[in-house]
C-alpha cells in the first residue's frame, strides 16, 4: 500500500513540475480518432515536444518537427480551448491549447528563418 501511495505521489509531483517548467504550455493531443490526452508542450530545436501529464517517463511521447508542418484553421472545443489539425509530416494529429498558447504556437511555426527549410548538400 505504501509503495502505491509513493508512486502516486511521484506521478503527481512529476505532473506539477512539467506544468510549471519554463517554456512549456498545457496542451491536449489527439491522435486519429482517439480521445484527447492532456499533457505539456515544449519547444526545443525546431520541434514541439509533447509529454503526457500522467505517466512516469520525462521524455516526450511525440516530437513534432516544424519543418513540413501544416496546420488547419482553428476551431473551438470544450473548455475554451482551440484545436488545430496538423498535416504535412504529421497527418492525423490534432493539438488543443488556450488562445494565448495557440498564438505562441503559430508564431513559433512562422518564425523559422527561410534557410531552415533548405536542404543544402
Amino acid at each position: 500500500m505504501t509503495i502505491v501511495l509513493l508512486l502516486a505521489a511521484l506521478v503527481f509531483v512529476r505532473g506539477i513540475v512539467l506544468a510549471r517548467s519554463r517554456g512549456s504550455v498545457p496542451c491536449r493531443l489527439q491522435v486519429g480518432e482517439r480521445g484527447w490526452q492532456s499533457g505539456v508542450a515544449r519547444y526545443a530545436d525546431g520541434e514541439l515536444h509533447w509529454i503526457p501529464l500522467i505517466g512516469v517517463r520525462l521524455r516526450p511521447r511525440h516530437a513534432i518537427a516544424r519543418r513540413g508542418l501544416v496546420v488547419s484553421a482553428r476551431r473551438e472545443i470544450d473548455g475554451g480551448l482551440f484545436a488545430v489539425d496538423c498535416g504535412g509530416s504529421t497527418v492525423g494529429l490534432s493539438l488543443a491549447m488556450s488562445a494565448d498558447a495557440l498564438t505562441g504556437f503559430l508564431a513559433w511555426l512562422e518564425s523559422a528563418p527561410p534557410s531552415a527549410y533548405l536542404d543544402v548538400a
